[in-house]
């Protein structure tokens, strides 16, 4: 349920979608989660969290997330893995460095690898921060090693 609101200026405009919303409850539930946990356990128990939201995606999806969790960890092996908003998600001193978001999590027609301010990507005035991914090649999977790889320096 979408809830339609009037701006100001009389134009209308829709709330967060159901997806939005769950979003940021998981979200939620990740920080309280996060908040009671050791630091000493926190690679070990991010990493099973990281494995089990993996495993309950669709076919598509999981495979291309699971082969991103082992190209990551190969590449930049200090990234601490988490979830961030019901996703897997690879963090650098506290902070998300990057993100896998599967298709099916909004709807979309394909998943997505996502890097966050943090990243070690900046490249002139202008640089991609998020790639489609509908599947990986072994191109692929080199080039997404070679910038986790950057990202993470």
């Amino acid at each position: 349920m979408n809830e339609t609101r009037k701006s100001a200026q009389g134009k209308q405009f829709e709330g967060f979608t159901e997806e939005e919303r769950a979003a940021m409850k998981e979200h939620a539930q990740e920080l309280k989660k996060t908040a009671r946990r050791s630091p000493g356990k926190a690679k070990a128990d991010g990493e099973r969290d990281v494995l089990a939201k993996i495993a309950e995606m669709p076919d598509a999806d999981r495979v291309i997330a699971e082969r991103l969790h082992e190209i990551i960890k190969a590449a930049a092996p200090s990234l601490l893995p988490k979830l961030w908003y019901g996703m897997p998600a690879y963090a650098k001193d506290g902070k998300v460095l990057c993100f896998f978001q599967s298709a099916q999590k909004f709807k979309s027609r394909y998943a997505t690898l996502g890097f966050n301010d943090v990243a070690n990507l900046d490249d002139g005035t202008m640089w991609p921060t998020a790639f489609a991914l509908r599947e990986l090649t072994p191109d692929n999977e080199a080039r997404i090693g070679e910038l986790v790889k950057r990202a993470a320096s």
